[in-house]
């Protein structure tokens, strides 16, 4: 079948990634799919958390926004304190990226990410997920030609994306449109080497079969394959 775009049911939307998009950062992104565009930035601080100060590893973490104007309506922005919705995005995409770094490695030091939603059209999470790994990798490579860290402390790529069942069809990649009525609406992260990080999987409007999972899951490895190929194509030079 195809969707409203014209896409096919497992097809992912274009992507355009823009590398080095803040000159101050150690490492940035704009990463687009469709309609939904987001900045990813990268800040290396010689410095760790209090409870892991003296232990001789770093730490990866992340923070999350979206504009104000980012949807079809005005959100007030959050300057006091994040909305659950923003604090459960932003430990995801803190897990996903450091499920696939060595912390030793990386000496006493955090890297920040930094993702902000400019336009929304659904995906906004696992589109962070993806370019914020670009731009960490641009920061780690900062690291290494300074000869601040000796080796390259990433492990695997990783990357993420959405599948869901709408009007009974399972389908890749959801844009808003699609995920707001979706019956089953699922989020995956996976490295390139098909192991899975995190898998985020609802029935929103009736419970799914063991069957409809497993297909799903196969929609996002193949999407998720393509988003590595794309990331490795990006990073060729590091």
């Amino acid at each position: 079948m195809q969707r409203a775009d014209g896409r096919a049911y497992d097809e992912i939307r274009p992507i355009t990634i823009t590398r080095h998009f803040n000159k101050y950062a150690e490492g940035s992104v704009l990463i687009e799919a469709g309609d939904t565009k987001v900045v990813c930035t990268a800040t290396v601080e010689d410095k760790v958390p209090h409870f892991l100060r003296g232990k001789g590893q770093g730490w990866i973490t992340a923070e999350y926004s979206m504009l104000p104007r980012a949807t079809g309506v005005r959100n007030v922005r959050e300057t006091l304190r994040p909305s659950g919705r923003t604090m459960e995005i932003q430990r995801l995409i803190g897990r996903a990226l450091r499920s696939v770094v060595d912390l030793t490695a990386l000496g006493e030091r955090t890297i920040w990410l930094d993702c902000d939603v400019l336009q929304a059209d659904g995906g906004t999470r696992t589109l962070s997920i993806t370019g914020a790994f670009i731009a960490m990798a641009d920061a780690v490579k900062t690291l290494i030609d300074s000869k601040t860290i000796e080796a390259n402390p990433i492990r695997s790529h990783v990357a993420a994306i959405s599948a869901g069942i709408v009007n009974g069809y399972k389908m890749l990649d959801l844009n808003f449109e699609e995920d707001s009525c979706a019956q089953v609406d699922m989020n995956m992260v996976m490295t390139d080497k098909g192991q899975i990080v995190e898998i985020q999987g609802t029935g929103e409007a009736f419970p799914f079969t063991r069957e409809e999972l497993n297909d799903l899951m196969d929609l996002s490895f193949k999407g998720i394959s393509e988003l590595i190929r794309i990331q490795k194509r990006i990073l060729e030079d590091i």
